[in-house]
């Protein structure tokens, strides 16, 4: 049975590899819910947060494949249960609305939304949360005028993990001068690509 699950890959941040990544998806027909990009809590490590929504087994299945790419160190997959996650979501609203009706403002209260722009035109407000909250707010507003809205790919912390850079440490601990990648090309690209 499909389910959510949020994938987690630690990266070097390498031209084209999201591209790489995107057909891998592509070539199973698994459609990416969200996705997110950023640095790690290690240094010159990139953090790829993707969402999708498929079989255990498939997921397992891609997340060996992904690994096997050469700028790719380490992959995880989670459940929501497993990971503390939020997403970012804009509304753009008229600003006479927002002045004239006071129930709007206490709708965005109890929403928790924060002001980030207020112009003579419009205000734009914020909310952090899960994509049902964001989604709700936004069949909120919409009979007062909603203009804009956009919501960010998904950010996810794993529950049980201690950061990457403690398994980075760790390896180095158990195997001191040896390279401290998981991929056997990792450091290889240039005997790799001359083949």
């Amino acid at each position: 049975m499909k389910e959510e699950f949020t994938i987690t890959a630690y990266t070097e941040n390498q031209v084209g590899l999201l591209t790489r990544l995107s057909a891998m998806f592509s070539r199973r027909k698994i459609n990416i819910e969200s996705l997110n990009t950023s640095p790690s809590e290690a240094t010159d490590i990139f953090r790829f947060t993707i969402v999708i929504r498929e079989t255990e087994e498939v997921v397992r299945k891609l997340v060996r494949q992904v690994e096997k790419q050469v700028e790719v160190l380490k992959v995880y997959f989670n459940t929501d249960t497993e990971i503390v996650w939020q997403e970012v979501a804009l509304y753009k609203v008229p600003t006479d609305v927002i002045a004239e009706k006071v129930k709007v403002e206490r709708l965005l209260r109890e929403h928790g939304a924060r002001a980030v722009v207020i112009r003579k035109d419009y205000t734009v407000f914020e909310v952090t949360g899960h994509r049902e909250e964001t989604d709700n707010l936004v069949q909120v507003l919409e009979p007062f005028g909603l203009i804009e809205f956009v919501r960010s790919g998904r950010i996810a912390i794993i529950k049980a993990s201690n950061g990457f850079h403690e398994k980075l440490r760790e390896f180095e601990e158990e195997n001191p001068g040896e390279e401290t990648s998981t991929n056997l090309y990792l450091n290889q690209k240039e005997a790799v690509f001359s083949m």
